[in-house]
């Protein structure tokens, strides 16, 4: 593999808290809307029932994963040969927030199951694809020594913007006595809102990364230009891919892993809902408990990252999840729910902010949008197949406990196949190449 370049100083420090401001302006889409609220929504007062509502939920967010998988490493392969990351960047980032924004047309009733599906699909859809240019601008902004502390970082204050986002979701809307902007309760007027909400949250806050973050010079080709030289260069990485292998376990170890981690957020406010019974308000209460964890975590295990490797906090973050995963899906009370969920965010950020530093830290300078294009392709081929997987099973059992229980699966198989990837910062001579 070619030699990875880093530069020797980071990016401005409004630069860098500007890219990381980001993540606290897109962490309130998975929060309020995939997880915490809008799914149970959807499944609970949209859907026919629970379970055919989880089902489709599944069926939808499978859509469009495997779309992301599809179109990310080409879109990736494109952005490296015409240059440039913020132009995708933002109009990935103005069409997530549109699709978001019309899920308040979304009324409790059967009738617009159909709407809903669509909506949430494309708002997923959009900004998974965003995340494979952002994701991309991190190794042109920091050295190599502070790629996962930049990446922890960013992933706490994801979550503290996930946090920050319900608090005023739950507060300013759904548990208010006067809702702000007159807002009330008829159709669910109070929970629909969250779509608009998060839409305004994600444009406010993402401004700042497209005013003050540096972005990688424009190459001075044409888009069809970049576009064939693009096509030509993914087709090459694919015929070498025997030079890319210890990437392509790496790939194959997050399909498994950490995009089960994406199936567990789908699901886990839909699975709190209706096993244990939470409303809207103590789903948003249980929201704001799991992000003040998970960002704790996600900062904590950035120093580790950097001291002892990606490879091996994966691993440690994997461990975390399959017992206290285990022990969600035993457990029958609320109380023992709470016990078991809440020291689980302590491994969730890590689990992500790993990820993306092992591919920032091996990425070649000249293919970085591909290769977190490729990772795109590995974490959505999961997306694809672990909520379908779980759709199917709740189906086939008639049972969302089932149905959640194949996510362990996942992490099992990821952390085997992790077991194989050498640490990235390790001497060339002792990796794989």
């Amino acid at each position: 593999m070619s030699d990875v370049s880093h530069p020797s100083r980071p990016a401005s420090v409004p630069a860098l808290v500007a890219w990381a401001l980001y993540d606290w302006a897109n962490s309130a889409h998975p929060t309020l809307i995939t997880t915490f609220v809008f799914a149970a929504y959807f499944t609970k007062a949209v859907a026919a029932d629970p379970v055919t509502g989880t089902a489709q939920w599944g069926y939808a967010a499978s859509a469009a994963a495997l779309a992301v998988a599809l179109v990310g490493p080409i879109a990736g392969a494109i952005a490296d040969n015409a240059g440039g990351r913020k132009p995708w960047l933002a109009a990935a980032t103005v069409l997530a927030i549109l699709a978001t924004a019309a899920l308040w047309f979304v009324k409790p009733a059967p009738s617009h199951v159909g709407l809903g599906l669509v909506l949430v699909a494309l708002g997923i859809f959009f900004f998974e694809f965003g995340t494979v240019f952002y994701n991309a601008m991190l190794p042109s902004l920091v050295p190599r020594a502070m790629i996962g502390r930049m990446s922890g970082w960013a992933w706490g204050l994801g979550y503290a913007g996930g946090l920050a986002a319900l608090v005023v979701a739950l507060f300013g809307f759904v548990q208010a006595d006067n809702s702000w902007f007159g807002v009330g309760t008829e159709d669910a007027a109070h929970v629909r809102a969250v779509g608009p909400l998060v839409a305004a949250w994600f444009a406010l806050f993402a401004l700042p990364l497209f005013i003050l973050t540096p972005d990688t010079p424009r190459g001075g080709i044409s888009l069809r230009e970049a576009a064939r030289q693009g096509q030509a260069q993914l087709a090459g990485t694919a015929r070498k891919v025997r030079g890319f292998r210890h990437v392509v376990l790496f790939l194959a170890a997050m399909m498994c892993a950490a995009n089960g981690l994406t199936t567990l957020f789908a699901f886990g406010g839909i699975y709190a809902a209706n096993q244990f019974g939470f409303d809207f308000e103590e789903l948003l209460l249980f929201g704001i408990a799991i992000n003040v964890t998970a960002g704790l975590g996600a900062a904590a295990f950035g120093w580790i990252d950097d001291a002892i490797g990606p490879k091996r906090t994966l691993l440690i973050a994997l461990a975390g999840l399959f017992v206290l995963g285990a022990g969600i899906l035993l457990v029958e009370s609320k109380t023992a729910f709470w016990a078991a969920a809440l020291p689980l965010g302590l491994f969730v950020g890590p689990a992500q902010a790993a990820g993306r530093s092992y591919m920032a830290h091996v990425a070649p300078s000249e293919m970085r949008a591909e290769m977190f294009g490729l990772y795109a392709l590995a974490g959505k081929a999961t997306n694809f197949l672990g909520p379908a997987l779980l759709a199917s099973i709740t189906d086939m059992f008639q049972s969302q406990r089932a149905g959640m229980s194949s996510i362990l699966g996942f992490f099992v198989l990821g952390g085997l196949l992790l077991a194989f990837v050498p640490d990235p910062r390790a001497p060339a001579d002792r990796r794989a190449s």
